[in-house]
């Protein structure tokens, strides 16, 4: 990659973690409007949805795709030429592998976007991509496949978590780093608990060897812990945690290392 590129890149890949912000901050909002009965919980795509429904909808549905694309592009990036030194180990190649499936959803969820803005144009009829996503996971082996897969994504982010590691990436003062430590480690868990539990719905779905209907997502994940007793106030709690997942990445578009010159 060029050097003028390079440092064109750091500004849009921190848009790109303000994008992720910004749909975080809109699911927690909601899934704590739902632990109190006054709403129904929402994933990444219903959460897009929402925020082009807005009043400045069309000029918010392409800011929203030029940064995801932005947020997918600089994970493949780091997956790619490891910016952040994971090395080759299985660890790393692990840890990697999830950056370059994140860039993948990353773009997904800009195409859907794009999708939603083309079937409004189209008198609102939906089709395309938007209406495709539902049967992209349809095999036992892939929901299988996609359990283990997102398991191992939510024990990383527990780990990372728990250890810490998040500030290893960041270039902030101690003082602030003392206000970042519990808004990281409160978003990172709550999000391995909702990708803990959309990994246990793909293995169900696996088990029953039940290929249709609507592949399990974060919103489904929502439901769920909705669903179990005490549920309102678990999913308070995890509603709580994916705002500070929100914050987790608004400062990371503000403090995090973008070592783009590795790359």
């Amino acid at each position: 990659m060029e050097h003028k590129a390079k440092q064109w890149f750091k500004p849009l890949a921190r848009i790109g973690y303000a994008s992720r912000g910004l749909i975080y901050l809109v699911i927690g909002y909601f899934a704590a409007l739902a632990a109190i009965g006054a709403g129904q919980p929402m994933g990444s795509r219903e959460a897009l949805g929402k925020l082009l429904t807005s009043g400045a909808g069309a000029i918010m549905a392409y800011g929203l795709i030029a940064a995801l694309i932005f947020y997918a592009v600089w994970r493949l990036i780091q997956s790619g030429f490891d910016t952040d030194d994971h090395g080759l180990d299985p660890k790393g190649l692990a840890i990697r592998g999830g950056l370059a499936a994140s860039g993948v959803i990353y773009l997904t969820l800009a195409f859907y976007v794009w999708s939603l803005r083309s079937a409004a144009g189209d008198s609102g009829s939906g089709g395309g991509f938007a209406e495709t996503l539902a049967g992209l996971v349809g095999s036992r082996w892939a929901s299988a496949t996609l359990a283990l897969i997102l398991a191992g994504v939510a024990i990383a982010h527990v780990a990372k978590a728990v250890r810490g590691k998040y500030a290893d990436h960041m270039d902030a003062g101690s003082h602030a780093m003392t206000i970042i430590h519990p808004i990281a480690m409160t978003g990172l868990i709550a999000r391995g608990v909702v990708f803990l539990v959309v990994a246990f719905l793909f293995a169900l779905r696996a088990v029953r060897a039940d290929g249709s209907g609507k592949p399990p997502d974060s919103q489904q994940a929502l439901e769920f812990i909705q669903s179990l007793p005490v549920g309102w106030a678990l999913l308070a709690a995890i509603g709580f945690g994916l705002v500070a997942f929100a914050l987790y990445s608004l400062i990371e578009a503000i403090y995090r290392r973008i070592n783009v010159e590795d790359a």
